[in-house]
């Protein structure tokens, strides 16, 4: 998909050659790189030029006629025949504004800007395709869009059964072009037109040792800058930083020129505005530290609002680690279970391997490892836990070399139960189950009935559960519901290029644990207390910890956490209870709600709970399972009754809006949701990112046949060159040629009908 979307791209900036600027530039694509330059490129697997790496706005061009300046019309040579696909040409952007809150561990992103199509006729419209890319873990909030006369503005709303889809007129382009990147086409934009677009996500800020990271995609390529010398292009940044109450936030370092405008306890304010000669080429970053060596903590409460799906008191608790590098961590037990069956083949066994090795080489000579393959079978480098010695590293090395090989099915419950065998005479340790894996297995809920049973054992500390998931086709509630039991951590690959990074990250997670048994004293005598995640996980010096809640009653002022560290001391932190002002803790915990509840729903199989989580997704605007993302058109100036079933979908969005408030249209989009794991994908051994496809029939056959090549043979000749041509043949030339052309159309409908299967 994000493929055929860069070709789309490269076609499209081909076509904007056509288009003539009088004394001014013309568009081009970037100059061709040189040929080592390009093999070198190809030896990095370096990401694709073409992806977006801010948001774009594209012009989805069908007919290629319908390119030129709206401003300056010029001769185009007539063009036969069509884009199949459509050419995406980048609209050319007037002005951008990015708008910046910190909040805890989340950021809240909006980017304003404006875009021009200025290679379409004046008379003619086209599709225009939105793509905004995210940074971690981020997710979606909204999109507002206006032209002259209309508006547009996307919802989530719970759709009562699959049926409502169909009162819906739905829309080929949109959602997710990768799991960072979300598109959404706005339909039938006049050339020379204006659009204002407003695009709101949220994201997680990295965190490591102390500091956080704020990284968002803000990287322009040269081709959007307007053509006009003396356009006006002005640039804003706005960025709040709004840390814990009672700490003091220091700026370390930032991409792009900001000037300081308030400094207060815990809080930070930037800005930036300048006119600019090109849009900025980088991405925006700003790290920052709390200023504590040691954890520090709060709680921050806040009442629900009157349109809040829940009633009771919310809660949020927080530990920051600080800066840990002094402090001890535990000694580790850790045992990696990995998938090689035949789904893993090629770069995603690669890739693991390779993060595997490096996880190895980062374990001290005291720590404990085994390595666990699996597939229709188990594999084991050992049935014991072996030393970390360089000389055992060595042997691991080579065994995995030997015995990754991807083949074969999935079957997840032996390899854990062999895990957690090996781990039970674990102390003074962390012990750990490094447990990746592709695909799905039938017996998903019986293996965490199995895992929870296991783990309520007397030990000190039971085995821990890290888990990864790779793709869209492993079911990821299962995986995170593993590690809600385990009291791990779940993390996500859904492109087979971040399969490194995202386990390299896992893993030092796992491995800076330095406070494990957390628990809370002080919330017993609350009612109606429910907390999440339900079984805390351990502190590492590289994640915060976040614990939110809800209940009824009397919060005690101060509440007490306790542990147990790495020495074998025992911990304990009084935190301090205050109302969130200025924090809004309910969009911040939102999300993180909305996944470990899916989970639950999932493994319980609630209806009643998966009701209420499609509340929450449509009150918070954060996309879940259940619930689907419309597009709004509304027609500015009009008023007037809708079609029934746009009627019956609006007044579920939104039951409040009066009659005269309602859209004009409303255009569904595709569902938003990961799924539940792809049973049949998995069993077939499909490679993640290899959606199935069905076989395309004999008349869509012979259309695409005809259609690409005409496009192809049109694409290189106009009309004008033909006739010129043709006219200085003689007849037997002519002759010649006509008889070469009817054989090959008679090959290819031989071929044709070869392709439809010989079919009468």
């Amino acid at each position: 998909m994000a493929d055929g979307f860069e070709a789309a791209v490269e076609d499209g900036l081909r076509l904007s050659k056509r288009i003539y600027f009088g004394k001014d530039r013309a568009v081009a694509p970037p100059k061709p790189a040189m040929v080592m330059e390009r093999e070198r490129e190809r030896e990095r697997e370096d990401v694709h030029s073409y992806l977006p790496a801010s948001p774009m706005i594209y012009a989805v061009i069908g007919n290629p006629a319908i390119v030129d300046n709206p401003d300056i019309p010029s001769y185009q040579p007539h063009v036969h025949g069509s884009c199949n696909p459509s050419a995406l040409i980048p609209l050319q952007m007037n002005g951008i504004s990015l708008e910046v809150e910190c909040y805890l561990d989340t950021a809240f992103v909006t980017v304003t800007g404006s875009w021009r199509v200025h290679c379409v006729m004046g008379s003619r419209s086209c599709d225009c395709r939105l793509a905004v890319p995210m940074g971690e873990q981020g997710s979606i909030l909204g999109v507002e869009v206006e032209v002259p006369r209309k508006s547009y503005s996307t919802q989530l709303i719970a759709l009562d059964n699959e049926r409502d889809t169909d009162k819906v007129e739905k829309i080929e382009d949109g959602g997710f072009l990768k799991p960072h990147i979300f598109t959404l086409t706005i339909p039938q934009v006049d050339g020379g037109t204006n659009l204002s677009v407003k695009f709101s996500w949220s994201q997680k800020l990295l965190y490591s040792n102390g500091q956080f990271t704020l990284k968002i995609p803000f990287n322009f390529p040269e081709y959007v800058t307007p053509a006009g010398k003396k356009m006006s292009k002005r640039e804003k940044i706005q960025l709040n930083v709004n840390s814990v109450p009672g700490t003091e936030v220091l700026f370390k370092t930032t991409s792009h020129p900001l000037k300081e405008q308030r400094r207060e306890a815990g809080k930070l304010a930037f800005s930036y505005e300048s006119e600019v000669v090109t849009w900025s080429t980088s991405d925006f970053f700003f790290m920052y530290t709390i200023s504590s060596n040691h954890t520090v903590g709060g709680v921050l409460l806040k009442s629900p609002s009157l349109l809040d799906v829940d009633q009771r008191e919310m809660f949020c608790s927080y530990l920051f680690p600080g800066n840990q590098q002094n402090e001890k961590e535990f000694r580790k037990e850790v045992v990696f279970v990995i998938d090689i069956s035949g789904s893993m083949r090629e770069k995603p066994i690669e890739d693991t391997q390779s993060a595997l090795f490096a996880a190895l080489s980062k374990l001290d000579s005291e720590d404990l490892f085994g390595v666990i393959a699996f597939n229709d079978e188990t594999h084991l480098f050992s049935s014991s836990m072996m030393p970390a010695t360089m000389k055992a590293i060595e042997n691991v090395t080579q065994w995995i070399t030997l015995n990754f090989i991807a083949g074969g099915g999935t079957k997840i419950l032996l390899p854990l139960n062999q895990a957690i065998g090996m781990l039970s005479n674990s102390s003074d340790s962390i012990p750990i189950i490094f447990l990746i894996t592709d695909g799905s297995v039938e017996d998903e809920r019986h293996i965490c009935d199995v895992m929870k049973s296991q783990l309520t054992n007397q030990q000190k500390v039971c085995p821990r559960i890290y888990t990864l998931g790779i793709g869209s086709f492993c079911n990821h509630y299962f995986l995170r519901m593993l590690a809600i039991i385990g009291r791990g951590y779940h993390d996500v690959s859904y492109d087979a290029d971040s399969i490194e990074v995202r386990i390299g990250r896992l893993f030092a997670t796992a491995a800076s644990v330095f406070l494990a048994n957390i628990s809370f004293e002080g919330l017993d005598k609350l009612d109606e207390i429910e907390v999440f995640p339900s079984r805390i996980p351990d502190l590492s010096s590289e994640s915060p910890l976040i614990i939110s809640g809800r209940y009824r009653g009397m919060f005690p002022e101060t509440i007490k956490v306790k542990g147990y560290l790495a020495d074998n001391s025992n911990f304990s932190l009084d935190l301090k209870v205050q109302e969130a002002k200025g924090i809004p803790i309910d969009r911040i915990l939102a999300k993180q709600q909305i996944e470990l509840l899916t989970s639950q729903a999932w493994y319980s199989e609630n209806k009643e709970l998966k009701e209420k989580i499609a509340k929450m997704s449509v009150q918070n605007a954060i996309v879940s399972e259940y619930t689907h993302l419309i597009l709004h058109e509304t027609e500015r100036g009009r008023k007037g009754s809708e079609s029934t079933s746009a009627q019956q979908v609006s007044s579920k969005a939104n039951p409040h809006k009066t009659e005269d408030s309602k859209p004009q249209k409303i255009i569904g989009v595709h569902k938003l949701g990961i799924g539940f794991g792809n049973l049949s994908a998995t069993a077939e051994n499909t490679r993640p990112g290899y959606e199935e496809k069905s076989p395309p029939d004999a008349g869509e056959i012979f259309v695409k046949a005809a259609s690409n090549c005409c496009g192809n043979l049109f694409g290189h000749c106009c009309c004008m060159c033909c006739i010129q041509c043709c006219s200085r043949l003689n007849d037997q030339c002519a002759i010649a040629l006509t008889q070469l052309c009817g054989a090959l159309a008679c090959l290819g409908c031989a071929a044709c009908c070869d392709a439809c299967g010989g079919q009468d």
